[in-house]
């Protein structure tokens, strides 16, 4: 056991820590380049499904809001409808009511007509009747 074999021994364990040092050392930086890596690969996932997020949004979205303008316009279209067949009823409310005046009218020129015949026929019942007593 000589200066020199423990010398030997001595630099051997040094060498044996400085190699599991070294070993320690790269391990780390390694650990820290795959954490680096890795958060940044997170951090571009997120971002990449925060846009694929926006994208659906938008459009499912986009389909809602024109189905939005869509059932306004059927609205409007409804309302105007609506009145086109408000004003349609009451024109033909009107032309009923005209129609049935008519209708009175042609009846009520029917039974004058039909009471100037029988006023016809019964003055010349009478005209024959006055004619016959006359020539009696």
């Amino acid at each position: 056991m000589n200066v020199k074999g423990y010398v030997g021994m001595d630099a051997e364990p040094k060498g044996l820590e400085t190699s599991l040092q070294h070993l320690l050392e790269v391990h780390h930086h390694k650990s820290l380049v795959l954490a680096h890596h890795t958060e940044k690969a997170k951090k571009d996932a997120i971002r990449k499904t925060d846009r694929v997020s926006d994208l659906l949004v938008e459009a499912v979205n986009g389909g809602v809001h024109d189905s939005f303008i869509n059932q306004k316009r059927i609205e409007l279209e409804i309302r105007t409808l609506a009145a086109t067949i408000t004003r349609f009823m009451k024109q033909t409310d009107q032309w009923l009511a005209s129609t049935h005046a008519l209708n009175t009218a042609l009846k009520e020129i029917g039974d004058f007509e039909n009471w100037m015949k029988i006023m016809e026929y019964d003055c010349k019942s009478i005209t024959t009747a006055i004619q016959n007593i006359h020539q009696e």
